[in-house]
């Protein structure tokens, strides 16, 4: 089992989720975030003054998958998150040790 952890533009989020849906994967987290990368934010006009912003909003989406989900949920984000331009995100992909639904007490894939 995997973790895949995406940062992206909140405006891509609905085109992410269908995706992700497209490959089979179940379910998501999704949480706004705030971040830079290589950008390191960018300057804005706001009533003529000129200030910088250092954070850029994001969203983070993550999903635990089935390692045969691995390379389909990956190809899938970036296909459907991908713009061309600077800070579309990034993509980590992490193990999960174990997983455990709450409700039921099933474990590990059964629990995804």
């Amino acid at each position: 089992m995997q973790m895949i952890a995406a940062i992206i533009q909140p405006y891509m989020l609905e085109n992410v989720r269908d995706a992700l849906s497209k490959v089979g994967v179940q379910g998501l987290t999704v949480t706004e975030v705030k971040g830079f990368g290589r950008q390191k934010g960018h300057t804005e006009l706001y009533r003529g003054a000129e200030y910088t912003v250092d954070f850029v909003n994001k969203i983070k989406i993550e999903v635990g998958v089935r390692d045969t989900q691995v390379d389909d949920g990956i190809d899938a984000i970036q296909n459907s998150a991908h713009s061309g331009r600077v800070g579309d995100g990034k993509i980590f992909v992490y193990p999960l040790i174990k997983v455990i639904r709450i409700r039921s007490g099933e474990t590990d894939e059964a629990a995804l």
